[in-house]
């Protein structure tokens, strides 16, 4: 199986890796931002630049995601967050990839934007925190922590 593993640096980034062995035998990529930690991955990645709220970036973000899943062609995306999920997921609900989100650890009792967008659009939405139940509704699941 394909998997695209998607997700910002930082913690995004660290939770993906505490996941990594979930994912052996596996043939994964990961598409990250730009940045000198991505040096540490060591498998198959491609670069984002940071989207935040400007919305030039976003539309930036939705070419270079087509390009990437019209080349790679993922069975499944899996992401930890942040934004730089939101056009994988929506792209990938067009193209017929299956998709996990997961919602980071940090939020213990608020959404997350990018988590409120992809409640909606994600085929498994999981969160790390069981307070977060009540806030996200019935597709929500909890599983445990990443880390």
């Amino acid at each position: 199986m394909k998997i695209a593993l998607v997700c910002n640096l930082g913690g995004h980034l660290t939770q993906m890796f505490f996941l990594l062995e979930a994912f052996e035998n596996h043939d994964i990529f990961f598409v990250t931002n730009n940045d000198p930690r991505i040096k540490q991955v060591k498998y198959k990645k491609f670069l984002l630049e940071y989207i935040n709220l400007n919305p030039w970036k976003m539309i930036k973000a939705f070419i270079r995601t087509f390009e990437i899943l019209i080349k790679e062609k993922p069975d499944i995306i899996v992401s930890t967050g942040a934004e730089i999920a939101i056009p994988f997921f929506i792209l990938a609900r067009i193209l017929g990839i299956k998709t996990i989100y997961i919602e980071s650890w940090s939020r213990v009792k608020n959404m997350s934007r990018t988590g409120r967008i992809l409640y909606y659009i994600a085929d498994v939405f999981l969160v790390q925190w069981i307070d977060l139940l009540k806030k996200y509704g019935k597709k929500a699941r909890y599983e445990g922590g990443v880390v």
